[in-house]
């Protein structure tokens, strides 16, 4: 009952939760909401091997607003209690990454979510949840299975509005454009109950 009741916490995924059908099956209740940026900050792939977003101090900050390199676009989902308590799990929280609330750039999705935001049109100013390590700052390989994930979330935050040149730019420096066949049982198992290889 205390949770019917309670206000749900909004999400900002940017990593292999851009998979709708991974924040689905973790996330049973979730809604998708829209997509949003994170200004001053980067998109790496950690020593972990999965994605992060690491502080760029302000005199490293780029001025052109298409630069994409400090900037991380991703998608928004409201979570219940129970949704989030088991993303934490899903996390690794407080081990692999800890949450915090960061002020984002956001985009609600249009016409009740049959139609992706315009993100020419200004955006709302939102404080989300985060999962972010500051400690893992400097960019690595993926793990093989990630790849999988994070090409089907690319996928999907592309059909939603993450411009395309963000993910050329940023995320295909780590993520090749590629199916292996031979991760994708792994990728899935990952995706529905997350175990850290590490």
């Amino acid at each position: 009952m205390e949770d019917e009741l309670s206000e749900p916490t909004v999400y900002f995924g940017y990593g292999s939760n851009l998979w709708k059908q991974q924040m689905h099956l973790r996330c049973p209740t979730s809604k998708y909401l829209g997509i949003a940026r994170l200004n001053g900050y980067r998109w790496i792939i950690n020593s972990r091997g999965y994605a992060n977003v690491v502080e760029i101090e302000k005199s490293e900050q780029e001025e052109s607003p298409t630069s994409y390199q400090d900037q991380v676009w991703g998608l928004v989902y409201s979570l219940k209690k129970d949704d989030e308590e088991g993303l934490d799990k899903n996390e690794g929280v407080p081990i692999a990454y800890t949450k915090e609330s960061l002020n984002v750039d956001y985009w609600p999705t249009k016409d009740h979510g049959k139609k992706p935001p315009d993100v020419d049109e200004k955006p709302k100013q939102t404080d989300m949840l985060v999962y972010i390590n500051r400690e893992l700052t400097t960019p690595h390989k993926p793990k093989q299975e990630y790849i999988y994930r994070m090409n089907m979330g690319i996928k999907d935050a592309v059909e939603e509005g993450m411009p395309q040149k963000y993910v050329d730019k940023v995320m295909r420096k780590f993520i090749p454009d590629v199916k292996d066949s031979s991760v994708e049982n792994v990728a899935r198992k990952q995706a529905l109950v997350f175990e850290d290889e590490v």
